[in-house]
């Protein structure tokens, strides 16, 4: 049987770049940023966690009616770490198999498809004790990244504003890239200049 790839979409950040606006609720077509990323991991079959800060009522509503988990992080404030860590716990609580890995998704980033995500998946289930991280096609890390079972400990521990940062520099033996389309592993949009040039409109 196909090892599990549960997916973790990191989306408890306090948008501060966007000077008031929440940067998961801007649209993309008919629906906020956040319930299209949802929709696109959903796709793939696999179990859907995403993680919401305190007081994340709207940014929960964009998601209802989807099979997700939230995950709740209410000490988001302390920087990104704080999510995976959370994240990570209700993970292995419910995916205890030895060969799943976990995908961290990031939730500001919007030109990820299922085909891409698919693509990782099947990569890692290619060669699952490998950590395998979405790229251009030039090489140029980026995103998502799937670990194996065996560092989710490490992904736990992790401290400050970092995502698995730490663990990716301590077991780069082990890094596979895999290129995806265009600019996708790399593009994220954090500001309202990032979203009036992706979208192709003024401020």
């Amino acid at each position: 049987m196909d090892p599990t790839v549960a997916i973790l979409i990191l989306a408890a950040g306090a948008s501060t770049r966007m000077r008031g606006r929440d940067k998961l609720l801007q649209p993309i077509g008919d629906r906020p940023i956040l319930r299209r990323i949802a929709e696109t991991a959903l796709k793939t079959g696999m179990p859907v966690w995403v993680t919401l800060p305190p007081d994340a009522g709207t940014r929960q509503a964009a998601l209802d009616g989807l099979s997700v988990r939230i995950v709740p992080v209410p000490d988001a404030q302390l920087g990104m770490s704080r999510s995976l860590v959370r994240g990570v716990g209700e993970v292995m609580a419910e995916e205890p198999g030895i060969e799943a890995g976990l995908m961290i998704l990031p939730a500001d980033m919007p030109d990820f498809t299922t085909e891409a995500l698919d693509g990782l998946i099947h990569a890692f289930r290619s060669a699952p004790q490998q950590i395998w991280r979405g790229s251009t096609a030039e090489g140029q890390p980026g995103h998502p990244t799937i670990f194996p079972r065996d560092l989710w400990p490490e992904l736990a521990k992790v401290t400050g504003d970092e995502g698995g940062r730490s663990v990716l520099l301590a077991h780069r033996d082990r890094l596979s890239l895999l290129p995806l389309p265009g600019t996708m592993a790399l593009r994220d949009l954090d500001t309202p200049e990032d979203w009036a040039a992706y979208l192709g409109r003024p401020l």
